[in-house]
């Protein structure tokens, strides 16, 4: 007999015990559509970085540069609108829906209070960023061009990724998943039209004529933006429209509440200082990476997209594991928190562990099919080798941190990646790009992910992180 999340929470609730089978049905329904998600995303992004890299390394030189800096200010918008999914979590798992259905009002206001201003404010440093993070004066068009198209796209990236963590939350995670599969192909489409010009191609035997603009790294992040755009419309009006625990249609207030607020300021305001504390890292590891030359700057940029594969599964299983613990919690059940939160950290190293089995052989052909250059696509695998030895360790610490989170333990998430980050990974940087160039940077992340882990796993068995409740 199949098990819902509703219904298990339920369960939880009464006080039941929850059969195994029962907790690994519902771990799977929510994980395998989130990893199947990943996939399509981490596809599309080879697919763009393959059209980009195909243009030439300047290219994908120009848009590694600002890579780091639309992780951050993603990064950081992700970490206040996902207190906001785990608020819904909690308080479904309490059977609170009308508080759950007033959390969503709210994230509504939010968004769009927050979303245009994140908006209108990277857009206006898009002229100078690339000069800050050191970029050669032959990048710095293309790179300001790509960063102000993406910003200008920040208010839908908000719109899709609170409402589609909010569904996950209420143990829908097919749903986002096939947005996100939407989301990449309209990608691909516009991509393909945009960032190429008009051409003559061999179709099944045939020469065709295809159109294109040829507006090369501008019409990747505006084919984006589109993509992204439509989606979140798209998002909105599925939550707008459907039935179920947060059915917007059913009666309740669109006042802000005292409760949201401390919420979002307990959960969201440590969530968002770990991811700038993760983003602005990398920021700075760029900064390294950009002086050791185009060549570097390149394989470190594809070498990233490369890795994704690997830990698309984690994420996955992390959206399956903040979802549960975060009803679990509500529920009152400490216990089937604490198994939740073993079993899928548990799912997610191994897993990550045959990935990166996967990575270490193939690495030379997954560099292959971003660009045709001899030298990126040598240094790329070979720093790609490197990382795979972390990968087990990533994904300890990936799913722990969404079980923590699912908790309210985002502070605790916080200080243990401002430890590893800033403590491993930016030293050992330091000290060894100098001698070992881009193979120095990929050792010290190697060290850093294996260190941040081992940390995730030691305060998971510890279980302090179960005393942090998010509900006000």
């Amino acid at each position: 007999m199949s098990i819902s999340l509703e219904q298990l929470s339920a369960q939880m609730r009464r006080g039941e015990q929850v059969p195994l089978r029962h907790t690994m049905q519902v771990v799977l329904t929510l994980s395998i559509p989130s990893i199947l998600q990943q996939i399509v995303v981490t596809a599309v992004e080879y697919i763009d970085a393959a059209m980009v890299g195909h243009i030439g390394a300047s290219a994908t030189a120009s848009i590694g540069i600002v890579s780091s800096s639309t992780w951050l200010m993603h990064g950081m918008l992700a970490g206040l609108y996902m207190s906001f999914a785990i608020q819904v979590a909690q308080y479904l798992g309490a059977d609170r829906q009308d508080d759950a259905r007033g959390v969503l009002r709210q994230s509504m206001i939010f968004n769009l209070v927050v979303g245009l201003a994140a908006a209108a404010f990277g857009i206006g440093i898009s002229r100078f960023l690339p000069g800050w993070l050191g970029a050669d004066p032959s990048l710095q068009a293309d790179a300001s061009a790509y960063f102000a198209i993406w910003s200008a796209s920040l208010p839908f990236l908000m719109i899709m990724g609170t409402y589609s963590s909010m569904l996950r939350s209420s143990g829908d995670a097919l749903t986002p998943g096939l947005i996100s599969v939407l989301t990449c192909v309209l990608d691909v489409i516009f991509n393909f039209c945009l960032i190429n010009p008009t051409r003559e191609m061999v179709v099944f035997g045939r020469t065709m004529t295809v159109w294109g603009l040829g507006w090369g790294v501008p019409g990747a992040a505006l084919g984006t933006a589109l993509a992204t755009a439509i989606s979140g419309v798209l998002t909105l009006a599925i939550l707008l429209l459907r039935d179920g625990p947060l059915c917007i249609r059913k009666p309740g207030s669109w006042h802000i509440t005292k409760a949201c607020l401390q919420n979002l300021w307990k959960v969201g305001a440590p969530l968002a200082a770990e991811r700038a504390v993760l983003s602005s890292a990398q920021v700075l590891l760029i900064r390294i990476v950009s002086g050791l030359g185009t060549t570097a700057i390149a394989a470190n940029s594809l070498g990233v997209s490369a890795e994704s594969l690997c830990y698309m599964a984690g994420y996955g299983i992390q959206d399956a594991s903040l979802a549960l613990v975060g009803q679990a919690v509500g529920a009152n059940r400490r216990d089937m928190a604490k198994n939740f939160a073993w079993l899928c950290t548990g799912m997610g190293m191994g897993i990550m562990a045959l990935t990166g089995v996967g990575m270490y052989i193939f690495a030379p052909n997954l560099m292959g099919v971003f660009t045709a250059d001899a030298a990126v696509i040598a240094l790329g695998a070979r720093v790609l080798r490197i990382e795979a030895l972390a990968e087990p360790m990533f994904g300890a610490s990936i799913v722990a941190s969404g079980a923590m989170q699912g908790a309210g333990d985002s502070t605790g998430c916080f200080v243990l990646n401002l430890v590893s980050m800033w403590g491993v990974r930016l030293t050992l940087a330091v000290l060894l790009a100098p001698r070992f160039g881009l193979v120095g940077v990929w050792v010290a992340m190697c060290a850093e992910l294996c260190t941040r882990g081992a940390l995730f796993l030691l305060r998971l068995a510890r279980g302090k992180w179960l005393d942090k409740g998010a509900l006000a």
